[in-house]
């Protein structure tokens, strides 16, 4: 955890909070900075059970990651706002079903970007370039993306717990643009924080919501079912468990790798998750 000036990586502004270390330090890591801190602390005043949700998000990426893995012979993914390396990122799980399967990290915190990279030198299938996932055309002409990443092929894309940074009405347009790119054959993996529109559940997501739009970080937005799915449009869902139609699920219940023993905190409920194959 860097606290001073020479400690900190060339780009970072450590006045400023950022969305990929808070949700680093929910997930128990140290590389954030007091300005992190803080809102991590205010999301917890308001929300003890906050944490879930970051636990829910990741769960689901590592399971969605192992399914498209084990049960499709797709050797290239290309993973949106990967945010900081952690244990069980998306090359370490897929690489296990494929050691040669080819992962592109693309995000544009330095923080991430210089973690990233360190990390990654000695994997000659995995790489990570800066680009704003926002902009698709960015990313869908990058040079790293267009080197390592082949179009005519169907892939896997990835935008896990990243559309909820975005302001404002575009956020289906954004995802319209990344899955017009995609081959037939392809699989999206997505994932969102959620309204559910129950007075008990829509209570905690707008506590959530309001210390992040209203905070230092801007955004943050908690969406409807209907919301969440039109930025899905043209996919085929798949189950997301055997008792299921196809469709959104909350993260924690997206194929869950055994029984629950013990019921989900409201606030896991607020974020959820989908993966489908574009015809």
């Amino acid at each position: 955890m860097a606290s001073s000036p020479s400690q900190v990586p060339v780009g970072v502004d450590p006045t400023r909070p950022s969305i990929a270390r808070i949700y680093d330090g929910f997930l128990g890591g140290k590389d954030h900075y007091e300005v992190d801190r803080t809102v991590m602390r205010k999301i917890n005043e308001a929300v003890p059970e906050a944490v879930d949700i970051a636990r829910g998000n990741r769960g689901f990426l590592n399971r969605a990651c192992r399914f498209l893995a084990n049960q499709t012979r797709l050797s290239q993914y290309l993973d949106c706002g990967s945010g900081l390396p952690t244990a069980e990122n998306t090359h370490q799980i897929v690489q296990r079903a494929n050691p040669e399967a080819t992962v592109v990290y693309v995000d544009n915190d330095p923080v991430v970007l210089a973690h990233g990279r360190a990390l990654l030198e000695e994997n000659e299938f995995v790489h990570m370039t800066e680009a704003d996932i926002f902009e698709p055309s960015k990313v869908l002409d990058n040079a790293v993306v267009r080197r390592h990443i082949d179009f005519a092929e169907p892939l896997v894309l990835l935008h896990v717990g990243t559309l909820h940074h975005f302001e404002g009405d575009g956020a289906a347009a954004v995802m319209r643009r990344y899955i017009d790119a995609l081959p037939s054959g392809s699989y999206v993996v997505f994932s969102h924080f959620f309204d559910p529109e129950v007075p008990e559940l829509t209570e905690v997501a707008k506590r959530i919501e309001n210390i992040l739009v209203h905070g230092p970080m801007g955004a943050g937005r908690f969406r409807t079912r209907a919301e969440i799915l039109e930025m899905l449009s043209g996919l085929e869902l798949v189950k997301p468990n055997a008792l299921a139609e196809p469709g959104l699920a909350v993260c924690d219940e997206w194929w869950p790798d055994g029984p629950r023993l013990a019921p989900l905190s409201l606030a896991a409920q607020c974020i959820v998750g989908a993966v489908g194959r574009k015809p």
